[in-house]
């Protein structure tokens, strides 16, 4: 399963983000360092369901495959919330040590960031508007960048000398010592590439500068990241503009606005059935008499939802899953006329792969023996005959015929 950190500065309201995307029983109070374990939570990224295609409904005899809401598919991603980073993490201040390594489990970051200007440096309560979130990009940048430097550093002679000594590429040395944190040999070749280091060709050379830039772009390469502008509703809107400035010109950088605390408002209130709300849609329809604090509670959440298309959550989550990683959504099943599996499902499963993926790495997914047996795949749309290499697009929907023995 794909995982994603949600991380920055403490009070930002990252387990607010979290709760409101897995609905998990999670401690949220208005102070630094409520969250200490990192929280364990499963979101999902939605998609718009296949059963509604008019060749799918007309197989089926089915509005709906029962596997999906209002339309669409909800697919499950894991989620991390780490406990807050502040200013020095990587000397070990703070719970430097700790959020740094839950990182290394992370796919992708979703720093969280809080726009209103309602908290300082550290995390502390201070007047709205009264902090500039943009100085949290940059701290929390170059913490990262001096943890991996840091990883970098602490070996670095031994490396050389090893490289030296055995004729191995640092680049494959620097793989070894970093694969905790996720970082591929390919990566850092494409890292030492994009830095400006004083000699490539020559590592002994490299100064601890040039290890700090080759540490910056080892990050961008192996670590996506989205930065979610929180707290939106109550933000100035020049920290709104600010931070979306930072995205302009600066390759890689992603500014989405939310409010986690919208939200979490919405879904709870869907799940006691105050209210009809999907997760991502721009809108909501009451269902109960509620109260005056009720309804002025959610007049402001639909402001808001008018401004900016939605509360931000789902879709920053979908833009860390299809645009950032490059996932795509493909439906296995079994009997490709009637898009079902061998007890009569409709498009019983969905699985998130990475673009490019094959036929035969979802039948890899599947089960490993299926995919070891693979012989062919269908296209349960048009019914062709599918090869190994087969490149899944999409939202296909795949048969997979397959030797048992």
């Amino acid at each position: 399963m794909i995982t994603i950190a949600i991380a920055g500065k403490p009070n930002s309201g990252k387990s607010t983000f979290f709760k409101a995307s897995t609905l998990a029983d999670v401690a949220i109070a208005a102070y630094p360092f409520t969250t200490i374990a990192p929280n364990q939570g499963i979101a999902y990224v939605k998609v718009k369901c296949p059963c509604k295609e008019e060749k799918v409904q007309q197989a089926t005899r089915a509005e709906s495959c029962g596997n999906c809401i209002a339309g669409f598919r909800f697919v499950p991603v894991e989620l991390l919330d780490i406990a807050g980073l502040v200013r020095g993490a990587h000397e070990g201040r703070g719970l430097g040590n700790e959020f740094l390594d839950e990182l290394r489990r992370a796919e992708a970051i979703i720093q969280v960031v809080d726009a209103s200007g309602g908290t300082d440096a550290d995390g502390n309560i201070v007047e709205i508007g009264s902090h500039d979130p943009v100085e949290d990009l940059a701290f929390f940048e170059t913490e990262l960048n001096l943890w991996v430097y840091g990883l970098i550093k602490r070996n670095w002679r031994k490396l050389e000398r090893k490289a030296e000594l055995e004729g191995t590429k640092i680049e494959r040395l620097l793989a070894e010592q970093l694969a905790g944190v996720g970082v591929t040999e390919e990566q850092i070749k494409m890292a030492i590439l994009a830095s400006d280091l004083s000699d490539r060709s020559n590592f002994k050379l490299w100064t601890d500068e040039d290890l700090k830039e080759l540490a910056r772009h080892m990050l961008k390469k192996s670590k996506k990241m989205v930065i979610a502008a929180n707290k939106v509703d109550i933000a100035p809107e020049e920290n709104v503009r600010n931070l979306n400035a930072q995205s302009e010109g600066k390759e890689g950088t992603l500014v989405i606005p939310c409010s986690a605390e919208a939200e979490l408002a919405l879904r709870t209130a869907a799940k006691n059935k105050l209210i009809a709300y999907v997760p991502g849609e721009g809108g909501f329809e009451t269902l109960q008499e509620l109260t005056e604090q009720q309804k002025r509670g959610l007049e402001r959440i639909r402001a808001l939802m008018q401004t900016y298309g939605g509360t931000g959550v789902q879709d920053i989550i979908n833009r860390v899953v299809f645009d950032l990683l490059d996932y795509v959504v493909a439906y296995p099943v079994e009997d490709e006329h009637k898009f079902t599996d061998s007890a009569g499902r409709i498009l019983p499963d969905a699985f998130l792969l990475k673009r490019g993926s094959t036929a035969r790495d979802l039948a890899f997914a599947v089960h490993s023996d299926i995919g070891k047996g693979f012989l062919f795949a269908i296209d349960a749309r048009t019914k062709l005959r599918l090869g190994e290499k087969y490149a899944l697009k999409p939202q296909d929907i795949i048969k997979v015929v397959y030797s048992s023995r």
